[in-house]
């Protein structure tokens, strides 16, 4: 974490160089900021500076968390104005931005809350220190297995040591380490730090790869261990229940890990986060649920617990599960559980595709189709699998799934891998190398919009083939490409440049907007980057520019790359034509709010049904808490939150607060362009 004073302004700039995100504080006069030591703040940080100052401005609508210093919570002060605290010790914890961070002082002090910040103004000049701790997780190292089953059950029982705790808290994602990785040898190795947590929750299973990837998620969770037996079976202390249910194997697995993850979130309300939670009032409308006692009780008695109460009555309450991956159960594909597992992804293990399903093209174009003539389709792996319940849906093994994030074990690791920026600065280059496409090069406007996030948007025209290597070889954030593919690779003026011809490739993330682009993007992830977005198909011109506009912005305003994609092609008549390769979970940039949130809008009279939908990030993952800006409660922040009935005035109020996509009559809108006049 980096601390500077600002120069456009009074204030401080927070940098997160690892995650490429910032954030200012800002005060009436000039500081002097000075290093202070971390273990002063009650909760972990990173670094910490303290500064003399009568009053600080946070530039956004947070919801602070107001502490004692010994860690006592004092209030919570959603949504309130003009909250007054007597002198005394504060630790204030600020939600909702882009990395953890706290303000500590000794004084009596105001909340006051404007239009678009809140202002922590004190009894006089205060000395303030500010703490600040990166979200970003690494693994604690490396469990060696061969290929026999009984060594992935074993490696996979060790998930659970990454958890930072058994209680309910583990639920939020901060408390939750990454798994071990995994990776192929002669004989089965552990590092000698890597130890099993003792939660008394076993899963019993036929030692079969499908029936072990499938619990990989789970066995995380619940820190269980993983033996061998006739019976799929889950044993917490005395408790025991099948794991062969109604819907069969697969469905009830997903469904225990959703249930057991809900009722700790309720259930957490009675431990160090005492907030006011949306979904806790609902459930105990419909049933008696003693959360004080389930919240003390060990985890074994909470996972039978959870699994005795009548989850159909608040099934409807429950937050949406945000992730689905199929991962074909190769031998290989065991290096990706711990990733599929960190993700809490649901899982599940369909046989690897033989079967092609080729899909003819259009007859007719009503505009100028990228490569018309170049189909091809008769030669490539395209297959439809089973749709997922959950709003992102990812694919491990061989082809190209219609529609579904093509995951590879290389884009995974490169989450690791990711090198430190050197500063919190994003370094997008937008090619446009076709003369007809010019109108699509205004894409790069639609880049750097934003507050607290730095950006370098370079425009090139014209590449050459040696040209556009050398832009590739360079680190960078994202390259957004404009023009044309075909089998021999990206079409330049002196021919063509084949990205299996590259020795490496530094740029992490890209869009290829041409026609058919999918096999050079799929050697764009085995070069080096982590993800990027290809087009199956030739891609009207028309069709080209609306997904590459909307997908920049979205990508802009902190969306992971999948989610991205799946809102800006909600606009497509054939939404299979874009497809994400590699890690669809990468992220550009933080959010403002956290958490990146869509607003779908309805009119209702002579007010508005508004409906805000939440998707987890790899900073912010499932668990976290989020506060509409409209509202007084907390909510678990994933899918759909609930719909709100706003006026005029109160929508145009939440439109003005952030940058923010809007689904207004079935068309994607901005925020910062929309107001209740153009609906």
């Amino acid at each position: 974490m980096e601390f500077e004073t600002l120069t456009r302004r009074t204030g401080l700039e927070i940098s997160d160089p690892i995650e490429n995100t910032r954030f200012e504080l800002y005060v009436p006069a000039p500081i002097t900021p000075v290093q202070t030591r971390t273990g002063r703040f009650y909760f972990p940080v990173d670094a910490a500076v303290g500064f003399e100052t009568a009053s600080v401005e946070i530039p956004k609508l947070v919801s602070p968390l107001v502490w004692t210093q010994s860690g006592e919570l004092v209030a919570d002060s959603t949504r309130i104005d003009g909250n007054e605290f007597p002198a005394g010790d504060y630790l204030l914890e600020l939600n909702s931005t882009s990395m953890k961070l706290y303000l500590a002082f000794e004084s009596g002090f105001r909340l006051e809350r404007g239009e678009t910040a809140v202002t922590v103004r004190c009894e006089g000049t205060t000395r303030i220190r500010v703490g600040a701790r990166s979200l970003h997780e690494h693994p604690a190292g490396t469990i060696t297995v061969t290929d026999e089953v009984r060594d992935v059950m074993r490696a996979v029982s060790l998930f659970g040591s990454a958890l930072k705790t058994l209680s309910p808290e583990r639920s939020f994602p901060t408390l939750r380490g990454h798994p071990p990785l995994i990776e192929r040898g002669e004989t089965f190795s552990v590092p000698g730090e890597i130890e099993p947590p003792e939660t008394d929750v076993t899963l019993v299973l036929p030692p079969e790869r499908t029936r072990v990837y499938t619990a990989s998620s789970l066995a995380y969770y619940l820190g269980a261990e993983i033996i061998a037996g006739d019976e799929p079976r889950l044993i917490a202390g005395n408790f025991e229940q099948s794991l062969d249910g109604p819907d069969g194997y697969e469905a009830t697995v997903n469904s225990i890990l959703r249930r057991t993850f809900f009722f700790d979130c309720l259930a957490r309300t009675e431990g160090f986060y005492d907030v006011e939670l949306y979904e806790r009032k609902r459930v105990e409308s419909r049933m008696d649920v003693d959360l004080e006692s389930l919240y003390d009780a060990p985890l074994a008695d909470r996972v039978e617990r959870a699994l005795s109460l009548p989850f159909e009555r608040v099934e409807s309450v429950a937050m949406d599960w945000n992730l689905t991956t199929d991962i074909v159960p190769t031998k290989a594909n065991v290096e990706a559980l711990p990733f599929v597992a960190y993700d809490l992804s649901f899982c599940r293990t369909p046989s690897n595709p033989t079967e092609r399903n080729v899909t003819e093209p259009p007859k007719a174009f009503d505009d100028f189709a990228r490569n018309a003539s170049d189909w091809r389709w008769d030669d490539d792996d395209f297959f439809q699998v089973a749709s997922a319940p959950t709003a992102e849906h990812a694919w491990i093994g061989n082809g190209y799934p219609l529609g579904v994030n093509k995951l590879t074990l290389e884009s995974l690791y490169r989450r690791l891998d990711r090198p430190d920026p050197d500063d919190s600065t994003l370094t997008v280059h937008v090619v446009c190398n076709d003369e007809t496409m010019e109108d699509e090069k205004d894409v790069a406007e639609q880049y750097g919009v934003r507050d607290f996030v730095e950006s370098n948007v370079s425009v090139h025209h014209q590449l050459a083939g040696d040209e556009l290597s050398e832009l590739l070889s360079l680190p960078s954030d994202f390259v957004h490409f404009i023009g044309h593919v075909d089998s021999d690779g990206f079409r330049c003026p002196d021919g063509h440049l084949d990205a299996e011809s590259l020795s490496s490739v530094e740029t992490n993330a890209f869009l290829l907007n041409a026609c058919r682009s999918y096999e050079q993007g799929t050697a764009l992830i085995e070069k080096g980057s982590q993800g990027g977005v290809v087009t199956m198909s030739p891609v009207l011109n028309s069709a080209a520019t609306r997904v590459g506009k909307a997908l920049a912005r979205l990508l802009n305003a902190g969306f992971p790359l999948r989610v991205a994609l799946e809102i800006a092609r909600t606009q497509l008549v054939d939404r299979h034509r874009y497809l994400v390769v590699g890690d669809g979970a990468l992220t550009l940039c933080q959010s403002e709010s956290g958490q990146p949130i869509r607003l779908d809008v309805e009119p209702n009279g002579d007010g508005y049904v508004v409906t805000p939908v939440a998707y987890p990030t790899q900073t912010y993952g499932l668990g976290t808490v989020l506060s509409p800006m409209f509202d007084e409660q907390r909510y678990i922040g994933s899918g759909t939150v609930r719909a709100f009935e706003l006026s005029a005035d109160e929508l145009d109020a939440a439109l003005g607060a952030e940058v923010m996509p809007v689904e207004a009559n079935g068309t994607l809108h901005w925020s910062d362009e929309l107001s209740t006049s153009d609906l």
